[in-house]
């Protein structure tokens, strides 16, 4: 079972920004869906229901990502960036019971190897910068640009709409970073130092033994974490009970890019993203900026609401009762104040 790059470390306030806290409503009150908003019979997708096939270019070839429209809104549109890597786009299915009431139009995607999307051998192609051409690659067939743009990246999702912005980021018109931070290094020092002494520590040496003789694909590995780590940090509900969507999303991982890039732990990284670190950098971020963090992810949330002092123009997010997937164990404050960060951007108001 793969979830997702995890990641921390502690942000210094910057005098030059500022930090703008959520107002508190709920989905209900900011529900504005026009008439028009399910109408596809202008949209070229009509036919297959708002999925498209995107072509993209890589230096290995072409080949073909899958991505889906939701909605219709000339000013909010929201491009979705799941985790893993190598995770898909379906555990984001819980948003169908919140942008559109919302009236927010927003697309479901598969990144390059993920389950919905062609899925090339070739592990050069396993990449961060190539990652972050292909994301414009999908924007620029979708039509998105500055006047309507969002992008939200969700834990390595996160990773990617950050680089995104570093290089891309006036085509933007929001960013959302959710349930991820900017600092691998970082993240695996407070894996080592937070994390790991909360456990029982029993658990931990046997998990431990395990990774060291390479056992990660030992049934008993999982037995381990799902209730000493899973539980608590990753989704806070029985693993039993865990939404369909997420269960397909993990039954539809490829392991090969997540081990590539995250490495084989989960209590740690080892991966290609080993030394990724760009807490030097955020400050070069000029779009409006929301980073969403859980009180009880895998990441310090006082770290990712630090992160937004050092963007231009942010806001944090913390769900109290969230953990790493927030968006299904605290919707009921991660989805308000999401959908409150888009309006008040598309409105003129932040």
């Amino acid at each position: 079972m793969k979830i997702g790059i995890l990641a921390i470390c502690l942000l210094s306030l910057m005098a030059c920004q500022k930090v703008e806290s959520p107002k508190t409503n709920t989905t209900d009150q900011l529900a504005t869906a026009s008439p028009a908003y399910l109408d596809y019979s202008q949209r070229d997708d009509r036919l297959s229901g708002g999925v498209k096939l995107v072509k993209i270019t890589t230096p290995k070839g072409d080949f073909k990502v899958w991505t889906k429209r939701v909605g219709n809104n000339p000013t909010m549109k929201v491009l979705l960036l799941h985790g893993g890597p190598g995770m898909t786009h379906e555990y984001f299915e819980v948003f169908d019971s919140y942008f559109p009431n919302a009236g927010i139009e927003y697309y479901y995607y598969d990144q390059l190897g993920s389950y919905y999307s062609e899925q090339p051998e070739d592990a050069s192609l396993v990449d961060l910068p190539r990652y972050v051409e292909e994301v414009e690659q999908v924007r620029i067939a979708l039509g998105l640009d500055a006047k309507n743009f969002y992008l939200l990246g969700h834990s390595w999702g996160g990773i990617l709409a950050m680089e995104y912005a570093l290089k891309y980021q006036n085509n933007l018109k929001g960013l959302i970073i959710s349930n991820m931070v900017d600092s691998i290094p970082a993240y695996n020092d407070y894996a080592k130092n937070v994390l790991m002494p909360a456990m029982d520590q029993s658990v931990l040496k046997e998990t431990q033994a395990l990774e060291a003789a390479g056992k990660y694909e030992d049934p008993r590995y999982m037995e381990l974490l799902i209730p000493h780590h899973y539980e608590k940090h990753v989704l806070r509900m029985p693993e039993a009970n865990w939404p369909d969507p997420m269960k397909r999303a993990i039954k539809h991982v490829n392991g090969k890019i997540y081990v590539s890039m995250q490495g084989p732990s989960e209590l740690g990284a080892s991966g290609k993203l080993l030394n990724w670190d760009r807490s030097a950098d955020l400050g070069k971020i000029t779009v409006p900026t929301l980073t969403i963090g859980g009180q009880h992810d895998t990441m310090d949330p006082a770290y990712m609401a630090q992160m937004a002092t050092k963007v231009k123009r942010g806001r944090a997010l913390t769900c109290p009762n969230g953990s790493h997937m927030s968006m299904y164990d605290d919707s009921a404050n991660y989805f308000p104040g999401l959908i409150q960060f888009i309006k008040d951007v598309d409105q003129g108001k932040f």
